[in-house]
């Protein structure tokens, strides 16, 4: 695709507000410096001076910045020129804004800004999947309601491997499964028997044996590697938290809640992910799951990429792809396609173009809820603990995520992970229990915990059956 004609019909630039200047939001931010077609004036932050700390780290001078407070000041800060740095988005509503880039990953106030922005009639281009994961299908019901759309965005994992799923069914691939790498990979130095992961090192005496996967079932295998490096963390709920976002906008599904979450070498995820008929560890085709990058640290990384696993139909081109050095199992019924990157804000522009220009989402164009994440306990956890969400990984301590079918919110129902982040229990729960949406202290002004109830009422209504 020629991407310079595809944007080529942009009268004047796309006028964008970017709330959230952590990584994604700033590099967003320095990347619009050099796009002429994107004109990103507006950063929004817990504070107005916090926003325009990240004008000047991508490299503004103080006196191009205005810091508002008021819709008026804005206004008039809009008129001088200036960059405008807020510490609300409805602070900003009154400019002629096209897109809101939401980059807080805060499930609560992500949700107001992509409402406000809707009410705008602005596009949303959804950075912060935590808010996606729990109200995503409806806030692209009502953008589309006013002629707009919630898209992800390239440069973040969901978006490009909903691309490169729907690229395959586009020429007629048969999907058997998809997913991405993990965030970190497993680096083994053989010569002190050592895995290195995200700043952590640890012995892992006889791994060189488990290195090159061996003829039969791969399960005990992967298990097998699993257990050596059990002291590195093989689960993290953002991997999960995309790729229910995937599932949302394809219709794939999970095999495992916690999925399988190989260690494997990039050359044998074709393999790893197979049936289980076919010595693989899936029970059946169609599904997402992650896998944690094995390599050592002379060797390429798949930097937190995402991959397809495709049906092998045509086994003389495939031979011919394979001697080109395509990725193929090991029993050549099966190829990997896959991308090595994902750029964060760096990437994101495609998406807000084509949101801008084409009224068309990097996702599904009406995702449906079919997967939900929901929290799981690790440890008894008293009634009046406070779930609180933090960390890099948005996470809860004492709490893991799985997937589970998508289902309203009622008494007894497992509840979102990320709504029932930041909230008190209201009962024990003991070692193991899903928490379900009365198991914790809501309150009804939540404007997450509204939508949510408005994506129920229009996706699981017996008059407006949507799934």
């Amino acid at each position: 695709m020629d991407h310079l004609h595809r944007y080529a019909n942009t009268a004047s630039p796309i006028e964008v507000c970017v709330v959230g200047s952590g990584g994604f939001g700033r590099s967003f931010l320095a990347q619009s410096t050099r796009v002429q077609s994107v004109s990103a004036r507006v950063a929004v932050d817990l504070t107005a001076e916090i926003a325009a700390q990240a004008w000047q780290a991508v490299g503004l001078q103080a006196e191009q910045i205005a810091c508002c407070n008021t819709p008026e000041d804005a206004v008039r800060a809009w008129e001088d020129g200036k960059y405008i740095a807020a510490g609300d988005v409805a602070t900003v509503t009154k400019l002629p804004i096209q897109v809101l880039v939401e980059a807080t990953g805060h499930p609560e106030a992500g949700a107001r800004h992509a409402r406000l922005a809707i009410e705008a009639g602005w596009h949303v281009a959804m950075a912060s999947k935590e808010v996606d994961s729990v109200v995503g299908p409806e806030l692209s019901r009502m953008a589309r309601a006013k002629d707009r759309v919630v898209t992800p965005v390239d440069g973040d994992q969901p978006s490009l491997l909903i691309g490169l799923v729907t690229w395959a069914q586009v020429l007629g691939f048969e999907v058997l499964s998809a997913g991405k790498s993990s965030e970190y990979d497993f680096v083994f130095d053989a010569t002190s028997q050592t895995m290195h992961s995200n700043g952590s090192s640890i012995k892992v005496p006889g791994f060189a044996a488990l290195w090159k996967l061996q003829d039969g079932p791969l399960t005990p295998q992967a298990k097998a590697r699993a257990d050596i490096c059990a002291e590195l963390p093989q689960r993290a709920v953002p991997d999960l938290c995309e790729l229910q976002v995937v599932a949302n906008s394809t219709g794939l599904v999970f095999d495992v809640p916690q999925l399988h979450a190989p260690i494997a070498r990039p050359a044998e995820v074709a393999d790893m992910f197979a049936l289980q008929a076919e010595n693989g560890l899936l029970s059946g085709n169609g599904v997402i799951d992650v896998f944690h990058c094995l390599r050592t640290a002379d060797e390429l990384s798949f930097a937190g990429g995402v991959f397809i696993i495709i049906q092998c139909d045509d086994d003389a081109t495939w031979e011919l792809l394979h001697g080109k050095g395509h990725v193929l199992s090991r029993d050549r019924r099966r190829a990997m396609v896959y991308l090595p990157r994902h750029l964060l804000g760096l990437e994101a522009m495609t998406s807000v173009l084509d949101a801008a220009l084409h009224g068309v989402s990097s996702g599904a164009q009406a995702p449906k809820p079919c997967l939900d994440l929901v929290a799981r306990t690790t440890q008894p956890l008293p009634a009046g603990t406070m779930l609180t969400m933090g960390g890099h990984h948005h996470s809860i301590e004492h709490v893991t995520a799985e997937l589970m079918p998508a289902a309203p919110l009622a008494e007894g129902v497992p509840a979102p992970f990320y709504l029932v982040g930041n909230r008190r229990l209201l009962r024990d729960l003991a070692a193991g229990e899903l928490i379900c949406f009365d198991d914790v202290e809501i309150d009804a002004s939540s404007e997450l915990l509204q939508l949510r109830q408005q994506q129920d009422a229009a996706f699981f209504s017996e008059h407006h059956p949507q799934v």
